[in-house]
């Protein structure tokens, strides 16, 4: 029986397992929204296509599955770019299909034509404009398999509408041709050895662990190997809940709003042993002095991050996951076999001390103005340790990540590496659409969330129970902190105002509940008036402090061993600067800034 390409399209999707995709429909890609009615497959209308593949990419964070976004040409395709170098920077598997314009018209300036695969090359894991109809099955189950094996990423396929019009035989696909396409999975046996021999012999390792660890599902093996060998562990922005937050080995998060002792503990190590990480700029502040002493382990799925930062020692290419398992099994019969772990008794003791000088130190005075910290640890009571918790960008969102426990894998979802302002209104509604069983917070900075905003409408009309709190400071809080620590306070375009828009209204005008706070002494009641909506989403407007500021602080391009834990410590190194620099030296407005911290005054 012949069938069209589109519905050859919606057959193969239904083919690989897809549930539900998210899209907006067009001109081009129309023939294909016809199918779809008569489908299994739901279809989750997006307001923009930009929300489309970052409901995509949550629903691919929160289960583990392979996301799907569709759109047209032209616009349609543009608009899903941005969430296509989100996934592609932070290894999410998600499949895009865009429709484009009809093949004889391609290359002529047709309406609503792009060269979406040229747009794409450079952010997608892989592309391919199809040009017959046989070929739609086979290149959606190769899409399919490159999002979701090696390292993760986005695949897009592009489907022009003669294609989708036409009509033929259809054969599921038979097999993968993917001769040059073969990831390394397992690690090599001599190296895996070797590493385990570097950890008996370290007397101040650390675990370092990334992303690929929840990517490859390897977290129960990264629990088993820090406990074998009594290891501290790291987790990065991106691995938060690879390891329980309330796990006595796990020093918190690294990087450059980084918990003091995870830093430091990097810092002062004799081994690295990098898992899924590559070794980011966030992380390892100047590079030339990144944990200068240590020696490094690095296992990484992707041989191109492997030396491309840091120079290792012993490296392994392959999965995260398989890899850890290979290195319990290589620990345990080294220990069988009469070899002694190293005595880290002193090192932990020195761990500890560190943690207990070394707190988050935020203060919330009665009666005073809301602090956000305020609002993020009742709102990690609450959770207690349950649900997911998605972020946009900016100071909620290193907030978050510092404040709130996680202790399961894939239940802390944010953009990482591209740093997407707007990811986290639509991510939260694909990450509840995966996940309906958990509740999801979206916890969004003002600015961040008035850029996707619209997707309001589509978690309201799918009636998907997401809560939506929002840390309003009323401007673009991380700008304006590197305006007043860098630039003398000399604040430009960061105001955003409390009141435009006004988010209860905002509620009212989408058909949800709306709430707003201002004050310490409300918080948890209106957290649990907003949990307890059950049916559909809801708002509230945190209404917090302007001038309060992420810490610690490592300034960008600047050594971790200058981190700065409060901005009373900011301001007496200020001040001490000034005092030792000669008449007009200093940084715009005439700022004296000492020398370490000049060096970060670059994005």
């Amino acid at each position: 029986m012949e069938i069209t390409g589109a519905t050859a399209v919606i057959r193969a999707l239904e083919d690989q397992g897809v549930d539900v995709m998210f899209g907006h429909p067009g001109g081009a890609i129309l023939p294909a929204y016809d199918p779809m009615l008569d489908s299994s497959i739901r279809h989750i209308l997006a307001r923009h296509e930009q929300g489309a593949g970052h409901m995509a990419e949550g629903y691919a964070h929160a289960t583990g599955r392979v996301g799907v976004c569709i759109a047209t040409s032209g616009p349609g395709g543009t608009n899903l770019t941005t969430a296509l170098a989100d996934a592609y920077m932070d290894s999410v598997p998600i499949v895009a299909i865009t429709g484009q314009v009809p093949t004889a018209a391609v290359g002529g300036d047709a309406f609503q034509e792009a060269d979406i695969t040229g747009i794409t090359m450079p952010i997608t894991k892989h592309n391919e404009m199809i040009t017959e109809p046989e070929r739609i099955a086979p290149a959606i189950a190769e899409a399919f398999h490159i999002a979701s094996t090696g390292r993760p990423g986005p695949v897009l396929i592009d489907l022009p509408k003669d294609v989708l019009n036409a009509t033929f035989e259809y054969q599921p696909a038979d097999g993968l041709a993917l001769p040059g396409y073969r990831p390394t999975t397992r690690g090599h046996g001599k190296m895996v050895r070797q590493a385990v021999a570097e950890i008996l012999a370290a007397e101040r390792p650390v675990i370092y662990a990334g992303g690929g660890v929840i990517k490859a599902n390897g977290s129960e093996g990264l629990r088993r190997l820090a406990e074998t060998a009594n290891l501290p562990v790291v987790t990065t922005l991106m691995a938060r809940g690879a390891l329980p937050d309330s796990h006595p080995q796990h020093l918190g998060m690294p990087g450059m709003h980084g918990h003091w002792t995870a830093v430091t503990a990097m810092q002062k190590s004799d081994l690295l042993i990098a898992l899924g990480a590559r070794f980011d700029d966030r992380v390892t502040g100047k590079l030339g002095s990144f944990a200068p002493g240590a020696r490094v382990i690095h296992v990484d799925v992707d041989p191109a991050e492997i030396g491309k930062n840091r120079a290792v020692d012993v490296p392994i290419v392959g999965d995260a996951g398989i890899v850890i398992e290979q290195m319990c099994e290589a620990l345990d019969a080294a220990l069988a076999s009469g070899q002694r772990a190293p005595d880290l008794s002193g090192w932990w003791r020195t761990l500890a001390e560190w943690q207990a000088e070394h707190p988050l130190h935020d203060t919330q005075e009665p009666g005073g103005v809301l602090k956000p910290q305020t609002v993020l640890r009742a709102l990690s009571e609450k959770l207690d340790g349950e649900g997911i918790v998605v972020t946009g960008v900016g100071q909620h969102q290193m907030w978050a990540s510092q404040l709130i426990r996680y202790e399961q894998p894939r239940t802390w979802i944010n953009s990482g590496g591209l740093g997407t302002m707007g990811f986290c209104v639509p991510a939260a509604i694909g990450a509840k659409v995966g996940r309906p069983d958990l509740p999801v917070i979206a916890v969004d900075g003002d600015g961040s969330f008035q850029m996707t905003l619209q997707e309001l409408a589509t978690a309201r009309s799918e009636n998907i129970p997401v809560v939506f709190c929002i840390i309003n400071n009323g401007s673009l809080g991380m700008v304006r902190q590197w305006q007043e620590l860098f630039y003398d306070e000399r604040y430009s375009a960061i105001d955003l105002g409390f009141d435009v828009p006004d988010f209860v209204k905002l509620a009212d005008a989408y058909g949800m509940p709306g709430y707003r706070c201002d004050n310490a002494a409300e918080v948890e009641a209106t957290l649990d008036k907003a949990l307890g909506v059950a049916d559909g989403p809801v708002i509230i407007d945190f209404r917090c402090d302007q001038t309060e500021k992420v810490f610690p602080m490592v300034p960008a391009g600047a050594s971790n061993d200058d981190i700065i834990e409060s901005a009373e410590e900011w301001y007496e190194q200020v001040r001490a600067g000034a005092e030792a620099a000669p008449a007009g030296d200093g940084e715009p407005g005439g700022h004296a800034l000492p020398e370490h911290l000049r060096e970060g005054n670059v994005v």
